[in-house]
């Protein structure tokens, strides 16, 4: 199921920058789900019901709760607010905002099982991961029109519309996410395994496309440097480390 589930993402993701208004907002809600649905239940299907509960309960009930209070608040992400593209929303949140901090934190801590041993560094390598993420994520759905920000500055270098702090805001729930998930997940989501190659593909194939997205399809140049600097960061030492010295995938 997991490649079944990955190849569908992917060919989703290759016709998202070929599209355009409502059907480009279709294609961006599919990706979500089809990538939700495949990091759940790789959790589920390698390390068991615990994991997968695990996964759930911090990243897609905690993703609803910060976000929530985000939007009512303006912490930790500042002030901003979500368009009606992305379809229903609850407390002003849309529902699909939650499926995405799982389907990307799966694969985060996955990765940040092989660069480090112990579980603080594995903690702060996959937050580091999964915030570097943003530097794609949010540009490009400022671009679309999905959500806004009040007061935009101060913002990275050509990249207008975000402010800095939304970054230190991902980085530091994304560092509470994998603590907890760290703890609640239990030993089995401390292991490597064979059954990860899909998950780690994920991992790779979502930093590539997106520096090549941002830099030709979609005219973000400044999102593919920051992005392709900050999270390749994280995503090219595993690379780097497979091809020297293959691990168990």
């Amino acid at each position: 199921m997991p490649w079944v589930l990955l190849g569908a993402l992917i060919l989703t993701q290759i016709c998202y920058p070929l599209t355009g208004g409502g059907l480009r907002a279709g294609f961006t809600v599919l990706t979500v789900v089809l990538g939700y649905l495949l990091s759940v239940s790789h959790a589920l299907l390698t390390r068991g019901v615990r994991a997968a509960a695990a996964l759930i309960a911090t990243a897609t009930l905690g993703g609803f709760a910060v976000e929530a209070v985000g939007v009512a608040t303006g912490f930790p992400f500042g002030t901003y607010d979500y368009s009606g593209q992305l379809g229903p929303k609850l407390l002003g949140v849309p529902l699909i905002i939650p499926l995405a901090w799982t389907w990307m934190a799966w694969p985060a801590w996955l990765a940040a099982l092989r660069l480090a041993r112990s579980r603080p560094a594995r903690i702060a390598l996959a937050a580091a991961g999964l915030a570097a993420w943003d530097l794609f994520l949010d540009p490009q759905m400022v671009a679309e029109g999905y959500w806004t920000w009040d007061s935009p500055t101060p913002a990275l270098p050509g990249v207008p519309g975000i402010p800095i702090g939304n970054y230190l805001g991902w980085l530091g729930f994304a560092v509470v996410l994998m603590a907890g998930l760290a703890v609640a997940a239990g030993p089995s989501a401390a292991v490597v395994l064979p059954g990860d190659t899909p998950m780690l593909t994920l991992w790779w194939w979502t930093y590539a496309s997106s520096v090549l997205a941002h830099a030709v399809f979609l005219g973000l140049p400044a999102s593919a440097l920051w992005g392709g600097v900050l999270m390749g960061a994280v995503v090219l030492p595993l690379a780097l480390r497979r091809v020297r010295r293959p691990v168990p995938a």
